[in-house]
């Protein structure tokens, strides 16, 4: 399993994109993603750095490993 660290909000939503997830909206600081037939959202909080935990949860309720994820971004 990679490490994450260091990644923000914004690369994070480009991130999750990639995989299908298309931007729904903004509330306040954070960005929400919805995906064709899947009934979870993703809420990404707009920061220079993301909590590793907050980030973690993201990419499980995506439905994506974190090697995957971390492929994404680069």
């Amino acid at each position: 399993m990679g490490r994450l660290g260091n990644i923000s909000g914004k690369n994070a939503v480009k991130a999750f994109e990639k995989t299908g997830w298309q931007r729904i909206g903004q509330v306040g600081s954070h960005v929400v993603l919805s995906k064709p037939n899947i009934r979870v959202n993703l809420s990404v909080p707009q920061h220079k750095e993301l909590a590793a935990g907050t980030l973690r949860a993201l990419i499980r309720n995506a439905g994506l490993s974190v090697d995957e994820f971390i492929k994404l971004t680069k």
